[in-house]
């Protein structure tokens, strides 16, 4: 699905399957542009759809506005086919870097399982079964209370910019999803990021292997779609890796070797090349679980990272996170208690290790 000329992506979320189903209910989500901009245009996504889907009805409010109807080729519905996404019409509103935009999606037949992305760290609000259209509703009457912790169908945000001249993508599993982050506080790494004259969008699934496919698809099978289809998209920062040492065995029970890994770094770069886009890499951070096997191959990784000839940049996100005294453990203070995500400060520590990197990338592909 091609994107309106123009444009960039100034939020999104990475499809996920198996998302729950709906059936005369209206889910409301926030989304944060991370750039302004004018002539915007919500993307919806039905990727994993196995049948036809109808939006009965869509809305959007500017916070501390009402919402106000969006129509998608001129109707006020939406007819989702399976494995499609489609742009709706212009929004009525324009969009303001830091200030929350509502959706609000009206389903009025049962879905079957969904498109999601499954872990929003933002509250979505859900009405009952049977509540009809509450699209336009000025408030949360109506609304039973926080649904899971999702965004669904919602797969972008696009606008003719005001400021950015295109859009920085991060890339990942958990950590840069925003896992163990202060929920509806946008504390994620991706968020706290300024670079110049780029929006942002969080292309985190958690759980996302570099190399192999698990719940989602592998980050080579979706680098394209996730990364190289945004609109405007001139650099990627990509962490991703740590699954893969964590679990990620080959079909013959082989383990992941640090070759294998860097390969596959290889691989993303050389796309991403194609595109005139430029590739930050991150060094691995420390995770209290792995063997000390796999925690070998972390480090050789990262080593080999910090020689160069890999990536276009690198993020030394290891040295920013790891206990100095103990560099298989993340710093106490950055833990959000498992040993693995950062916590919000682990978090702007990440952030901190990359600004350097992002603050001043080429909007013009090389």
């Amino acid at each position: 699905m091609s994107s309106p000329a123009g444009t960039v992506a100034v939020w999104g979320a990475a499809p996920m399957p198996f998302g729950r189903s709906f059936r005369d209910q209206t889910v409301r989500m926030v989304v944060r542009p991370s750039a302004s901009g004018s002539r915007a245009r919500l993307r919806l996504s039905h990727l994993y759809g196995a049948e036809e889907l109808t939006v009965g009805a869509l809305s959007v409010a500017v916070e501390g506005s009402r919402p106000r109807p969006v129509t998608v080729d001129g109707a006020p519905k939406a007819v989702l086919g399976a494995g499609r996404e489609v742009h709706t019409d212009v929004l009525p509103v324009e969009v303001e870097r830091g200030r929350d935009l509502t959706v609000s999606l009206y389903l009025p037949d049962a879905t079957g399982s969904t498109t999601h992305h499954r872990d929003a760290f933002t509250t979505t609000y859900l009405s009952p079964p049977g509540s009809g259209d509450l699209t336009l509703a000025p408030d949360l009457d109506g609304f039973t209370g926080p649904a899971p912790r999702s965004w669904y169908l919602l797969s972008g945000l696009s606008v003719v910019p005001a400021e950015a001249e295109g859009t920085l993508v991060a890339f990942g599993d958990s950590i840069t999803d925003g896992a163990y982050s202060t929920v509806d506080a946008n504390r994620r790494w991706p968020d706290l990021l300024r670079p110049d004259r780029l929006a942002v969008v969080n292309a985190g699934i958690g759980g996302n292997r570099l190399l192999s496919d698990w719940t989602d698809p592998s980050g080579e099978r979706r680098f394209e779609r996730d990364v190289l289809e945004q609109p405007g998209v001139r650099a990627a920062v990509v962490l991703l890796g740590v699954n893969d040492l964590l679990a990620g065995l080959w079909p013959q029970g082989t383990a992941v070797s640090a070759q294998e890994v860097l390969d596959g770094y290889g691989r993303l770069v050389k796309e991403a090349r194609k595109h005139g886009v430029r590739v930050v890499g991150c060094t691995l951070p420390p995770a209290r679980t792995l063997r000390r096997e796999r925690d070998a191959v972390r480090r050789e990784v990262n080593e080999r990272l910090r020689a160069g000839g890999v990536f276009d940049a690198l993020a030394d996100v290891d040295a920013a996170l790891r206990d100095p005294r103990d560099t298989g453990r993340l710093r106490g203070g950055y833990d959000s208690g498992d040993g693995l995500h950062p916590n919000d400060a682990g978090m702007a520590a990440v952030a901190r290790a990359v600004t350097p990197h992002v603050s001043r990338v080429p909007c013009e592909p090389p």
